[in-house]
């Protein structure tokens, strides 16, 4: 029996800033349901190749394949109207703008819109402290309460692939497990999860699969708990990002 095709694939993608490469050669996909990790050091490349599946930048050369279609040039908007969403690390909300203004801007594809009120009602049901400081302007919430905006406005959005970077950035690690607690229920939900995060033990704990980006290469895969048990995963990182 042949193996089912990947719900987003990436074969062997190239790219950087100016004159400077930042990936090189990196292939990975993600299945569909699963939650899926990259996980590495500061500069090792993990925001550039969420940049480049969201079409923020556009690779040197390689593959991007989103449900069997080659979305490599494909403009932003067109990624998002195919639920390839993004929720880019410092969540980047509109401070001046109520929590529930920030949820509905998330909303802006024609078919989402048309869906904005369910939308924002399962939005509230995942994260009720939304509910509560809906007419709250965005700037005036806690770090933590910002978090969970941005992930609802990415929600808002209905992906089909979620893609998350650094969400627990400079949360109390209280807020981290609460964080985690609700990938778990978005995966559970049926959205697919591709994380990005310096926690590692965290995110190998929530993870189908791994993958361990280093200066621009991935150079180890598996199950999240096969890196969890791997020495030098154990070594370099767990011992340096561990809560």
């Amino acid at each position: 029996m042949s193996e089912p095709t990947p719900l987003l694939s990436v074969e062997s993608l190239q790219a950087g800033y100016g004159a400077v490469q930042v990936l090189w050669k990196i292939s990975f996909s993600v299945d569909k349901g699963a939650v899926v990790s990259i996980i590495g050091s500061n500069g090792a490349g993990k925001t550039t190749t969420l940049k480049n599946l969201a079409g923020a930048l556009r690779p040197w050369s390689g593959k991007i394949t989103l449900n069997g279609e080659d979305i490599t040039a494909m403009p932003p908007h067109e990624r998002v109207r195919r639920h390839l969403v993004l929720v880019p690390e410092g969540r980047q909300l509109w401070p001046r703008m109520t929590v529930e203004e920030n949820l509905l801007m998330g909303a802006y594809s024609p078919v989402a819109r048309t869906r904005a009120t369910d939308n924002l009602s399962r939005t509230y049901e995942l994260f009720p402290r939304l509910k509560e400081r809906r007419r709250q302007l965005a700037g005036t919430l806690s770090g933590g309460e910002q978090q969970m905006c941005a992930i609802g406005r990415g929600l808002m959005s209905e992906p089909e692939i979620l893609m998350l970077d650094e969400p627990s950035l400079g949360l109390a690690p209280v807020l981290v497990d609460q964080i985690f607690d609700m990938i778990r229920s978005i995966s559970g939900s049926g959205v697919t999860i591709l994380l990005v995060e310096q926690n590692v033990g965290h995110a190998l704990e929530a993870s189908d699969r791994a993958y361990v980006l280093e200066t621009g290469r991935i150079i180890l895969e598996g199950t999240g708990q096969q890196l969890l048990k791997n020495d030098m995963v154990g070594k370099v990182y767990l011992g340096a990002y561990a809560s």
